[in-house]
């Protein structure tokens, strides 16, 4: 379905309070709302034990533990890229699907942290306090991220948590966020990829669906597995029609709250350029991934999420092209503006508006190079985003940790470490396509002759260029990165890696664009806080900030909408069979020779999916759903359609987030997978024999 059907009806109330709108704090969760409109209370401790019981995949999305001895249920696509890792030529992890009948076949995931949220502390007014109201924005920016620092590594170092202080509001607020961090996490259980994308990209953010898109991961502690006291009890029947639901889970970044300035800079410079490269990359992918098996199987992970990417930019740029929504976000920020200047204390919240346009003005002025040199765009390959952080964590480790970069204080070694030395397979096959593709597009967007682009090609083509730097690199060896990195700056200095040697080219003006940056970021951070502390006063316990890829509760019914016909709010094992059958069996809707064989003992009655009014984003997957009880009633995959603007507005006019049902989820591992002991752990019976 295309999202401008029905972008006018769902935002014809885009920035007003609905029934089930908001992705809410952990330490300011809806309690009213949720007693006014469902009639349940949120008690403190239902609250912590979902919290808990939450789980955050470091490479985006989410999960939550399902028994006692740390078992980790998520979403095949959150874990397929370790699984795609643990996949060899000769074992194709992906497409065979993995079950580890014994303890001892778990298999150590290369370089995968997990984040369990223990506390949240509001640090706002020692964050502003450090920023003088004096100094300038570059000065003010600098003495933000001290302050930043300063507060995380005390937390660390008197916690031993992984500490973050997370900007909320738009700048409006920073919390402390501490988590538990497992970096000791294995593969338990995956399905086939057949089963678990059934429909592959053409049924992708559509609904009905029939996915079993789901996985077990274990994390472990000191080699064995992780006591997890908080975990999801399992509930088989799943959740009723119109019952009330939960969700618990890390949505990556909305924009509901950014200004109508904002908001043009995305429709008119950021998705579009997004959009671009998507399509450039995955062209890019599908060729070469059509001329070889081998080929595919590498490149499959990557196709699969340039896919969604482009379906997920496409319709969110087709909402903000809609001019509904543009008019009703200028009608409510000019009622805001109005309140504003209406008392003489909130005029500086009206003039904030002004300067966030400013900044976003003078940020065009340099956006693209700051996207192709500090964002890496003209060189993306994993390659070099090793030999930049090698260079860096040189130059870093050298100032006061107040003063150093984010991602290179002592409170992020362990996540900066753990992704450095990541043995998972580099093919230099795949980086070279890569370079070459990059580099042509920093030509395409800075030009041939700028000076810059020059110095990068040295003289050659862009794939004459790749070709040399590819070949002539050895950071795909882990021995070679540790020595580089435990030597510190002699040592990454001395060497002459030619990738090293590109980003210590770059480095200079790179480093120079992103302090611009920062410091146009510090002025619009600044305005926030005075449109945020207003918007405080005037609507209170309605206000939400955007997601951050932190740990937000959501709440809906389970609910079916109208699309031109009643869309039911279940699919059910018999929709797929009649699914599999309508479209011929042929890939993406088929499945493999193991399903076919046992499908028979599968009951067709037993659901599958179901929809939901949760309000959630990108960053949601995994996210478990629950009941008053806190029992796990479905697990987040997706969102249809029609919830794609959710990133500006919600809606549940027809917009609805995605699951896979739990009933669906045990019927497979009994009679499909005969997973026994995955149901054992889960206190289910195994399958008949």
């Amino acid at each position: 379905m295309h999202p401008l059907r029905f972008a006018g009806l769902l935002l014809a109330a885009a920035l007003a309070a609905r029934a089930d709108e908001g992705m809410w704090l952990f330490n300011k969760p809806p309690l009213r709302q949720v007693k006014e409109q469902h009639g349940f209370d949120i008690t403190p401790g239902w609250l912590e034990h979902l919290q808990k019981s939450s789980v955050r995949f470091g490479a985006g999305g989410s999960g939550s533990f399902v028994s006692a001895n740390g078992l980790i249920l998520t979403n095949h696509h959150v874990g397929a890229g370790m699984i795609e890792k643990l996949s060899t030529p000769e074992r194709n992890l992906v497409t065979s699907g993995f079950y580890a009948k014994e303890a001892g076949e778990e298999l150590k995931c290369p370089d995968l942290e997990l984040n369990v949220l223990m506390s949240i502390e509001d640090v706002t007014g020692r964050v502003n306090a450090a920023v003088g109201t004096d100094l300038s924005p570059e000065d003010a920016a600098a003495a933000r991220r001290a302050v930043i620092a300063e507060i995380e590594k005390e937390s660390l170092d008197a916690t031993g948590l992984r500490s973050d202080v997370v900007t909320l509001f738009q700048g409006g607020a920073y919390h402390l966020y501490r988590y538990q961090r497992y970096t000791d996490v294995r593969l338990v259980f995956a399905p086939d990829a057949q089963a678990a994308a059934f429909g592959g990209d053409p049924d992708n953010f559509e609904f009905p669906r029939y996915c079993l898109d789901f996985a077990f991961f274990r994390a472990y502690e000191n080699g064995e597995p992780a006591k997890t006291p908080h975990f999801l009890k399992w509930k088989g029947a799943g959740a009723a029609e119109g019952e009330l639901v939960f969700t618990s889970g890390h949505p990556g970044r909305t924009s509901r709250s950014v200004t109508l300035a904002q908001l043009e800079a995305i429709r008119d410079d950021g998705f579009p350029h997004r959009l671009e490269q998507i399509f450039r990359n995955e062209t890019m992918l599908r060729a070469w991934s059509d001329r070889d098996r081998e080929n595919a199987r590498r490149a499959k992970g990557s196709i699969i999420g340039t896919q969604n990417g482009r379906k997920a930019i496409q319709a969110r740029l087709n909402g903000l092209l809609d001019p509904e929504l543009m008019k009703v976000k200028a009608e409510r920020e000019a009622e805001l503006r109005a309140a504003f200047r209406a008392k003489d204390e909130w005029k500086d919240a009206d003039a904030a508006y002004d300067r966030i346009a400013g900044a976003e003005e003078k940020e065009r002025e340099f956006a693209m190079r700051l996207r192709m040199l500090e964002g890496g765009e003209g060189f993306g390959t994993s390659l070099f985003g090793i030999a930049r952080t090698l260079l860096r964590a040189a130059d870093e480790s050298a100032k006061p940790d107040g003063e150093r970069l984010r991602g290179f204080q002592d409170s992020s070694r362990v996540s900066l470490e753990l992704d450095l030395f990541s043995d998972e397979p580099v093919y230099k096959d795949l980086e070279l396509l890569r370079l070459e593709n990059s580099l042509a597009f920093l030509c395409a967007k800075l030009g041939a002759e700028d000076p810059t682009v020059i110095k990068i090609l040295a003289g050659k083509s862009p794939i004459e260029r790749a070709a040399e730097l590819i070949d002539g690199t050895g950071l795909q060896d882990v021995a070679t990165r540790r020595k580089l990195y435990d030597g510190g700056k002699a040592a990454v200095a001395a060497s002459a890696d030619p990738l090293i040697e590109l980003a210590r080219l770059i480095d200079p003006e790179a480093r120079e664009l992103r302090a611009k940056a920062e410091a146009l970021d510090e002025v619009i951070a600044q305005a926030h806080q005075e449109i945020s502390k207003v918007r405080f006063a005037l609507e209170g316990d309605k206000t939400y900030p955007d997601a951050t890829s932190t740990l937000r509760l959501s709440y809906g019914v389970v609910k079916g909408y109208h699309d031109r016909v009643e869309v039911p709010a279940t699919t059910d094992f018999e929709g797929l069979r009649q699914r599999l059958e309508a479209q011929g069996g042929i890939p993406p809707f088929d499945l493999s020779a193991e399903w076919q064989a046992r499908a028979g003992d599968l009951d067709p009655k037993v659901p599958l999916n179901f929809v939901s009014t949760n309000d959630i984003t990108g960053g949601n997957s995994g996210s478990p759903v629950v009941n008053r009880q806190g029992e796990l009633v479905g697990l987040i995959f997706d969102t249809n359609a029609p919830g794609l603007v959710s990133d500006f507005a919600y809606t549940e006019t027809q917009g609805r987030a995605v699951s896979v049902h739990p009933g669906g989820i045990l019927e497979s591992l009994r009679k499909i997978y005969r997973a026994e002991r995955v149901l054992a752990e889960l206190g289910e019976e195994g399958s008949a024999k």
